[in-house]
């Protein structure tokens, strides 16, 4: 139980700087909707504790809820970091692109003085 109001303590002070953080314009709208969801299904998650117990020894889990969450939670890391990965291999071919596309139009049109 003490560990569960530790967890919902860390998560109440980081949802007080991510309003924080809104408010001072430092996120947008998508962003801070997309940490407010992630924190409150934690949070939710943190608060069902005992149930998500129950269930996963209804599935004839081993483990407890808590190494189950934390299991899942390094597996949807793990493919954040893959997406982010693809994303910034398709920022670099754009820039890439651009790149090349601004040394031809200076190759032609010869050096401009900025």
């Amino acid at each position: 139980m003490f560990q569960r109001i530790i967890a919902l303590i860390i998560i109440v002070f980081f949802l007080s700087r991510l309003f924080w953080q809104k408010k001072k314009k430092q996120i947008g709208g998508n962003e801070f909707a997309f940490w407010l969801v992630f924190w409150l299904v934690v949070a939710g998650l943190i608060v069902c504790l005992k149930w998500i117990d129950k269930l996963v020894a209804s599935l004839g889990f081993s483990a407890s809820g808590i190494e189950i969450l934390l299991y899942l939670g390094i597996a949807v890391l793990f493919y954040f970091v893959f997406r982010f990965r693809l994303r910034l291999e398709k920022i670099e071919k754009d820039i890439t692109k651009i790149v090349r596309a601004v040394a031809l139009n200076e190759k032609r049109d010869g050096p401009k003085n900025i």
